[in-house]
């Protein structure tokens, strides 16, 4: 079935980097736009980078420059590589298609920044 899985997240200080991947199964990510979100405690799920099947990307404001998003279909894996890391960027991460329904959100990876 369709699965999202997505790693990588833990406690860095401000001014680290982490490396997020999203692995994907029960489907072919080379036929979708893919996306990162983040949900943050008490707000509401944001959309932190896309890309799309040609490779377009697109950031969030409070996050271009400092975040990348990739993808290698072959792997069936996305990732995000997130530098300059702030406690503002302290969420649970999600991985997703943008697609109409999403596929079942996955448990996120938590990303905490914090001395």
């Amino acid at each position: 079935q369709v699965q999202l899985v997505e790693s990588g997240g833990g406690l860095v200080q401000p001014g680290g980097s982490l490396r997020l991947s999203c692995a994907a199964s029960g489907f072919y990510i080379n036929i979708y736009t893919m996306a990162w979100y983040r949900q943050a405690p008490g707000k509401q799920r944001e959309l932190v980078a896309s890309i799309t099947i040609s490779g377009n990307i697109n950031y969030a404001d409070s996050v271009k420059g400092r975040f990348t998003i990739s993808r290698d279909n072959a792997k069936k894996t996305v990732y995000l590589q997130m530098n300059s890391l702030k406690p503002e960027d302290t969420a649970v991460y999600y991985c997703n298609r943008i697609s109409y329904p999403p596929a079942a959100w996955g448990q996120g990876t938590q990303v905490t920044v914090s001395s």
